[in-house]
């Protein structure tokens, strides 16, 4: 057995006084369950009931509250047209008998101005004064601005109870008086409460001392079993709305008991039946479970990649050889040690403790690249997968880490990157070696504009000399001046070639389009003047910078600058155009170069991007393959396209930066 692996606990047998303890403890449930089921099903059926009684209860009170608005509402449309004097005389009388028709709960509707006198009314005869009761709630309406119930009252009738709702009414501010609709409780719950609900219940309303106020029993008065209380929720008045069952409490039915006896005893007998079948299925899965556990440790013993497991506070609980190989110690200096670990190295000291606890506050991360230090004191380079460790029952218990050592393929990768460099120096020198005879005739200019400038200045001071004459400062500054500006153009096409050639590790800087274009324009005009072509820059105002190293993204425009220009070398001298443009789309910076050349052949565009691959007879074929290798470094794409007028459109996209240069 491995010395990392937990060992086997000995398999568990039922045997002995368990075999026959079991069947009785069965028995005894058995006994158990013939009481509490039938006193269970008595309860649900009673918390059944009650439940659907307040349910049904929510329902009718809701009920009732959508029938008050109803009548609330068309009572404020009625005052609207009364404050702004568009109803009176037998229109308005004709309003109100329309309000009492669709609502049969309204008793009467009346219309009282600013001091309480009777304006109109839709019953006659009808109070003609308001009740005390009723001219305090017509008050607090008027100061609240808003409709208002009063407190219920006796009517006319025998155990007649009203409700009034007054609705004060304003124009421009000032207070006109008071609409109150006046509701007859009875009614209103003879026309809200289903027939199905009071065949089953009885509905009352009561005020705010219990009196009733109305009542609804179709089928006798309620048990007082079953019974939910809930206001009414009035703005100004207490109004209860109480609920009484007429059923009774739930008996215990015959049939539940032997059907619950039968039902429990066939349980028993299947209970024991797969109690054996339970014990010879589980001594078998022990067995097969040993068999796993040997195979599952030679499988991680002959493992390459390492395994550790951690308890959520971070101790070591398990480790295999291979770990134990990458780092260097033994399982016994490791097993159970919580950080900081022997193998952290002094120099990440702060990233591990930052790692840790996040794995300390279950936040561990799932992927990620760190260095390990060995006993010997050798960094190794490590890729970490990091997975929840989860028991039978769901639990969150620790975490699972898998380690690679990744030093091989971080030299692949150092050794792919000096390639890089080195294939991207040579691009560079390929292209100024093209360039050469331009950059040659471009310095003879400056050259010789300095030779002629300072012969000229010599011959003055010569003659002035012969003469015995003072030299005249006027006639020598001209010509120095200009021989500066010269030796300054020849410096700066100088400088230009050296930035370009020269090798460094790249740098990433927050670098504007047109900053990049003006920083080799001379040397693209170089290439342009050589074939004749005319250069035309579009780059969009306010466009964003971009993070990139400077050199790479110079060595990109001008390869494939030069390539647009020699694409129209054989074409008429009035199409050889050459556009550069910049845009800013969805967050991308895209730089563009059109030309109106020969165009790219379909067989010749499959392999347009491969190194070694070139049309040019003298090409080496990498001048496009270290474009896009530039561009995807800084996260960009490098793609091409035909030109509608003609040639072939390059463009690459880069991220745009938060901010434009400025």
């Amino acid at each position: 057995m491995n010395s990392t692996s937990k060992p086997v606990r000995p398999p568990f047998v039922l045997g002995g006084p368990w075999r026959w303890l079991l069947p009785v403890l069965l028995v005894l449930l058995f006994l158990a369950v013939l009481f509490w089921l039938p006193w269970q099903a008595r309860q649900m059926e009673t918390t059944e009931r009650q439940e659907q009684l307040i349910a049904d209860t929510l329902w009718v009170e809701q009920t009732i509250r959508f029938e008050l608005t109803r009548n609330e509402e068309a009572l404020a449309a009625l005052g609207a047209e009364l404050a702004a004097g568009k109803l009176g005389g037998a229109a308005l009388q004709a309003r109100l008998a329309t309000m009492l028709k669709l609502g049969h709960e309204l008793e009467q509707v009346r219309w009282f101005d600013a001091d309480a006198r009777l304006l109109a009314s839709s019953a006659e005869p009808g109070a003609q004064v308001l009740r005390a009761p009723a001219r305090d709630a017509a008050e607090m309406a008027r100061a609240s601005r808003l409709g208002r119930y009063a407190e219920p009252y006796a009517g006319a009738l025998p155990a007649q109870r009203l409700l009034d709702y007054h609705l004060p009414l304003f124009r421009d501010g000032r207070y006109l008086g008071s609409l109150v609709a006046t509701v007859d409780l009875r009614i209103l719950l003879d026309e809200t409460v289903p027939w199905w609900f009071a065949q089953d219940n009885a509905i009352s309303l009561l005020d705010r001392d219990d009196a009733l106020l109305a009542k609804r029993a179709a089928a006798g008065p309620g048990r007082g079993v079953y019974t939910h209380k809930r206001a009414l929720d009035l703005a100004g008045a207490s109004v209860m709305l109480a609920t009484d069952s007429v059923k009774s409490e739930p008996r215990l039915l015959p049939n539940l008991l032997v059907g619950s006896v039968v039902l429990l005893a066939l349980g028993l007998v299947a209970s024991l039946t797969a109690l054996w079948r339970h014990i010879a299925r589980r001594l078998a899965a022990e067995g097969a479970l040993r068999q796993q556990m040997a195979f599952r440790t030679a499988m991680e013993n002959s493992l390459v990649t390492g395994l550790r497991a951690r308890d959520l506070e971070g101790r070591v609980t398990y480790v295999n050889p291979a770990f134990c190989q990458m780092v260097g110690l033994p399982p016994g200096e490791l097993l159970g040690k919580t950080p900081p670990m022997p193998y952290w190295a002094p120099e990440a000291m702060a990233v591990y403790q930052q790692r840790f606890a996040a794995v300390l506050a279950g936040q561990a991360t799932q992927q990620f690249e760190t260095i390990f230090q060995r006993k010997d004191g050798v960094r190794v380079p490590v890729l970490i997968f990091e997975a929840p460790l989860v028991d039978s029952d769901g639990r969150h218990t620790g975490w699972m880490s898998s380690i690679l050592d990744i030093s091989d393929l971080k030299r692949v990768e150092e050794l792919n990157r000096q390639q890089q460099e080195k294939l991207q120096a040579s691009a560079r020198l390929a292209t100024m070696g093209e360039i050469s005879s331009m950059l040659a005739h471009e310095l003879n200019q400056p050259l010789a504009a300095i030779a002629s400038y300072t012969t000229g200045a010599l011959n003055v001071l010569g003659r002035a000399r012969e003469r015995g004459q003072a030299v005249d400062a006027g006639l020598l500054q001209p010509a120095l001046e200009q021989a500066s500006l010269q030796a300054q153009r020849a410096g700066q096409i100088i400088r230009s070639v050296h930035e370009f050639v020269k090798k460094r590790e790249p740098q990433r800087q927050q670098i504007g389009i047109q900053a990049l274009v003006e920083g080799i324009y001379a040397l693209i005009e170089l290439q342009a003047l050589k074939f004749y072509v005319v250069l035309e820059t579009h780059i969009a105002p306010d466009l964003p910078c971009v993070s990139a190293d400077r050199m790479m993204l110079e060595q990109v425009l001008l390869n494939l600058t030069r390539n647009g220009i020699e694409a129209m070398q054989d074409i008429a001298p009035d199409r050889r155009l050459l556009r550069i443009s910049a845009t800013h789309e969805q967050g991308q910076v895209c730089v563009a170069v059109t030309d109106q050349g020969h165009g790219i052949a379909p067989e010749v565009a499959e392999r347009l991007f491969s190194r070694f691959f070139s049309t040019k007879p003298e090409g080496m074929g990498m001048g496009l393959s270290v474009c896009r290798s530039a561009v995807e470094f800084h996260g960009g794409s490098l793609k091409h396209a035909a030109n509608p007028d003609g040639g072939t459109i390059f463009s690459f996209s880069l991220p745009a930066q938060a901010a434009p240069l400025e």
